[in-house]
């Protein structure tokens, strides 16, 4: 954490910066106390082979459950990191966890998932005086995520629901989730959670409407394809609203100029991901013909980021920890402006520790260049006269 930070009291971080995956979890596990562990969260990054990750977490945790993903990069002691395997072990003295794999994702079953994750919270059995919450992992390259999210926040009720799609460093090839010692991919990993300590949702990107609104006039849904904004073909009319060389167009011109979509009175981040050939727009989130497009602007990223974190729980106390879930499209933006260094020492000050991901998922939205995540605080049981 840095000589002058103590670490967090109610979870156990580990990191490892080996390139050999065998020996990057040998690392992580021993740093951890596996005994006194309920479960444990890893975030993969790219680079590192999975089935020996996925063998070795298995083998080396000594029965105690192990979850998680793949990445576009992790947030460790020392901020963001794009190589770096990261392991949060949860102590079995404040949490309690259940698993439910949903597979496939597509064709996604409103109904069957519905039923499975009523049926799977039914099943938690309750700890007097605890608080429950959910985490999701889902495939970042499934575009299901909307509905999964949806269903799941229905299907839950009053269980708040948080969660990051799994990534895999830009390549946008495969990413997976991880359980029961193997990873899945076109499958997503549902986590209850109970535990004896307060917490608090966050999610926030930087972003305000400006007056310059799009409407999709041709469009594939299923493949959250953009072929036609305004009736001009997609990327060709994005370039010139932004004002950009339709060839010049790539991730960082998408991320410092984005799409919002205006949900009751909330305006989310619909991200573009690429501009794949016939000019077409590849979105991370879901899209429909006839949908309202508003070209975001940015506000001081660092000022929101700091104003967001600054989270106190129920006695006024900062928190332990937070898990978050953080947009590689904020990413990008970040190195693109060279903040990555003071953003990192954000997270440091505040004991962020997540992952990067393809989409966040918060109040049973899907949602893109976002920051989501869970403040951990102490327990609300505790005497503190």
């Amino acid at each position: 954490m840095g000589p002058d930070r103590q670490p967090p009291h109610y979870v156990n971080i580990a990191v490892s910066r080996e390139t050999e995956a065998r020996a990057a979890v040998e690392e992580v596990l021993r740093a951890i106390d596996l005994p006194e562990t309920c479960f444990v969260l890893a975030f993969v990054p790219e680079g590192l082979n999975l089935d020996i990750v996925a063998r070795a977490l298995d083998e080396g945790a000594g029965g105690v459950p192990v979850f998680g993903c793949t990445t576009a990069g992790t947030i460790t002691p020392l901020g963001y990191e794009t190589e770096a395997l990261l392991l949060l072990a949860f102590p079995r003295e404040h949490f309690r966890c259940a698993s439910m794999l949903i597979a496939p994702l597509k064709p996604l079953s409103i109904q069957s998932i519905a039923a499975e994750a009523r049926s799977h919270a039914a099943r938690f059995q309750r700890t007097a005086g605890w608080n429950r919450l959910a985490l999701i992992l889902a495939d970042g390259l499934s575009k299901q995520e909307d509905l999964l999210v949806a269903t799941l926040e229905a299907a839950l009720g009053e269980v708040p629901v948080f969660g990051g799609s799994a990534g895999d460093n830009l390549a946008f090839e495969e990413t997976f989730v991880l359980q029961n010692g193997r990873f899945h991919s076109n499958a997503a990993l549902l986590l209850m959670l109970e535990t004896d300590l307060e917490f608090r949702g966050l999610g926030f990107d930087h972003f305000l409407p400006t007056e310059q609104q799009m409407v999709v006039t041709d469009a594939i849904p299923e493949e959250r394809l953009v072929l036609e904004i305004n009736g001009a073909p997609a990327a060709l009319e994005y370039a010139r609203i932004v004002g950009c060389p339709v060839e010049h167009l790539s991730p960082e011109i998408f991320a410092e100029n984005p799409m919002l979509v205006r949900q009751n009175m909330n305006y989310h981040v619909r991200a573009i991901h690429d501009a794949p050939g016939a000019h077409a727009l590849s979105f991370l989130g879901a899209i429909d013909d006839g949908l309202i497009l508003t070209l975001g602007r940015g506000k001081e990223i660092l000022e929101t980021l700091e104003a967001e974190l600054d989270v106190k729980g129920p006695r006024d106390a900062a928190p332990d920890f937070v898990l978050g879930f953080d947009c590689v499209l904020r990413k990008l933006e970040i190195e693109q402006k060279q903040l990555s260094a003071p953003v990192s020492e954000i997270f440091r000050e505040r004991r962020v520790f997540g992952f990067n991901t393809y989409g966040e998922q918060h109040c049973g939205v899907h949602v893109n260049q976002t920051f989501v995540g869970v403040a951990f605080f102490e327990p609300g049981r505790r005497d503190f006269a």
